[in-house]
C-alpha cells in the first residue's frame, strides 16, 4: 500500500501547478476596453508564462512508481495523461495549439459520445428543436427577475452554513470571474454584475455547494490517496456531469438553464468554424438584452485560445457530455445491482473510470467514506426508485411507441 500512497502523493504534487481557469482568466480592463470601443474591436488579451517544468519532472517520477496492478496502472496512467495535457494547455495559451490540448481534455462539439455515434452538438441541436416546439407556450414561469448578487450570497451562505457547519466555505462577490459562480473547498464566488432568477439560486446551491464544495472537502479528507483532493482537468467531465445531474434530480433545473448549456456548445462550434469574438458576442447578444452577460458568455469560449477564432476553450462541452455519462453510469449501476458503489462518486475529485480502482482502495482501507453527501443522495428510496425506472427505459424500443403517439398528436391538430 505504501507504493500506492507514494504514487498518489507524487500525482498530487504534480497537479498543483495545473491551475487552468486561474491562468486563462481575463483582466477586468478587457471588458471595459471592449465596450469603450462599442463592441467593434476584438479584445486584446495577454496570458502569463507558466512554468510547468516541475510538473513534467513529477510526472516522470510518477511513471516509475506505478505498481504492476492493472487497475492501479490504468488509473495512474490516465491521471498522468490528463496532467500532461493540462500542462501543455497552459504552455500554449494564446496559440492555435491551445485547442489541441483543450480537445484532448474536454472534447469538441462533434466528437462522438460514449455510444460512438451521438455528439454533444447533436444533443444541443435536440434541445434547440425542443425549445422551438415550446416557443410561445406559457410555461407558468415567473416574470423576468433580477435578483442581486448580494441576495444570492445571503441565501447560499444560509444553506452552506446549515449543511457544512464549521467547514462551510466563505461566500462572497467577485467581479473577476467569467462564470456566474465558482466554488471550491474554502469559498464560493458570485459574479457581482450577474442577474439571477429564483431558479438560479437553487441551482447554484445544488450544483456548486452540494457537489463541488462537498467533493472538495471529502477529497481533502483523504490523507492516503491525496490526488482525490485535486480538481485536475481529468475530473472535470464527471464533476460537472454530476453537478448538472444534481440539478435534474433535485428539480432545480429549467429550460433556460438547459438552453444556456446548449448555447455554449453552439458557440464553441461557431468558433471552430472560424467565428471571431465579435461574431460569437453578437450570437449571444441576440439571445439577451444584457451586454455584459453576452460578453461573459463569449469570454468563456475564447479564454486561453484565439480571439480571432479557430481555437476555443472547449470545457463548456462537459456539462451536457458529463450529464449523459453520469446519468447512464447511475442507471447501469442500478441495473447491475451495484448501488453499493454510489457513495464513491463523492469521495473526492475523480473520473467515472476510476470507480473500479477506488472500490479496491476502499476495501484496502486507503480511502475514507465521504463526510458530506447531497440531500438527494441521502434520500435513497427516491433515488433508487428513479434509477430503477430510468434503467428500465433503456430496454424499451421507442420507435413504435413514438410513432403511435406522434400519429395521435397529429390527429389532435387536424381536428383542432
Amino acid at each position: 500500500m505504501k507504493d500506492i500512497i507514494q504514487l498518489s502523493d507524487t500525482l498530487y504534487e504534480a497537479s498543483k501547478s495545473i491551475r487552468i481557469l486561474r491562468n486563462i482568466s481575463w483582466d477586468a480592463k478587457v471588458s471595459q476596453e471592449f465596450f469603450a470601443n462599442k463592441a467593434q474591436k476584438l479584445p486584446q488579451v495577454e496570458y502569463p508564462k507558466v512554468d510547468v517544468s516541475e510538473t513534467y519532472a513529477l510526472l516522470k517520477k510518477a511513471k516509475n512508481l506505478i505498481p504492476k496492478n492493472n487497475l492501479v496502472r490504468a488509473w495512474a496512467e490516465e491521471i498522468i495523461r490528463d496532467l500532461d495535457e493540462g500542462a501543455g494547455l497552459l504552455e500554449s495559451m494564446g496559440t492555435k495549439k491551445f485547442y489541441y490540448h483543450s480537445d484532448q481534455l474536454y472534447g469538441s462539439p462533434q466528437k462522438p459520445l460514449m455510444d460512438g455515434t451521438s455528439t454533444s452538438l447533436d444533443l444541443a441541436n435536440h434541445f434547440e428543436e425542443m425549445y422551438n416546439h415550446l416557443d410561445g407556450l406559457d410555461l407558468g414561469a415567473p416574470p423576468e427577475a433580477c435578483i442581486l448578487a448580494s441576495e444570492v450570497v445571503r441565501q447560499i451562505k444560509g444553506s452552506v452554513d446549515s449543511f457544512f457547519g464549521d467547514k462551510a466555505p466563505e461566500v462572497y462577490i467577485d467581479d473577476d470571474i467569467a462564470s456566474n459562480a465558482i466554488a471550491g473547498r474554502r469559498r464560493i464566488r458570485i459574479r457581482g454584475e450577474a442577474c439571477f432568477s429564483d431558479k438560479d439560486i437553487d441551482q447554484l446551491i445544488h450544483h456548486e455547494a452540494f457537489v463541488h464544495v462537498a467533493t472538495s472537502i471529502n477529497g481533502n479528507n483523504q490523507d492516503k490517496i491525496k490526488i482525490l483532493g485535486a480538481a485536475h482537468p481529468g475530473t472535470t467531465k464527471t464533476q460537472e456531469g454530476l453537478a448538472v445531474f444534481a440539478e435534474f434530480i433535485s428539480g432545480t433545473i429549467d429550460l433556460d438553464r438547459l438552453r444556456r448549456l446548449s448555447d455554449r456548445i453552439h458557440a464553441i462550434q461557431m468558433s471552430l468554424d472560424g467565428a471571431d469574438f465579435i461574431e460569437v458576442y453578437n450570437f449571444y447578444l441576440g439571445k439577451t438584452d444584457a451586454e455584459d452577460q453576452a460578453f461573459e458568455s463569449t469570454r468563456r469560449v475564447f479564454r486561453g485560445g484565439l480571439i480571432s477564432g479557430g481555437a476555443p476553450f472547449t470545457k463548456d462541452i462537459v456539462y451536457l457530455d458529463g450529464l449523459v455519462r453520469v446519468h447512464n453510469f447511475l442507471r447501469t449501476m442500478m441495473a447491475e445491482g451495484r448501488a453499493d458503489l454510489m457513495d464513491l462518486l463523492f469521495v473526492g475529485k475523480l473520473d467515472l473510470e476510476d470507480i473500479p480502482v477506488l472500490s479496491m482502495f476502499e476495501r484496502e482501507g486507503l480511502i475514507k467514506k465521504p463526510e458530506f453527501l447531497p440531500p438527494w443522495m441521502k434520500d435513497t428510496r427516491f433515488l433508487l426508485t428513479y434509477l430503477a425506472y430510468s434503467s428500465f427505459l433503456n430496454t424499451v424500443k421507442l420507435t413504435k411507441i413514438k410513432e403511435h403517439y406522434k400519429s395521435m398528436l397529429m390527429a389532435s391538430v387536424d381536428n383542432g
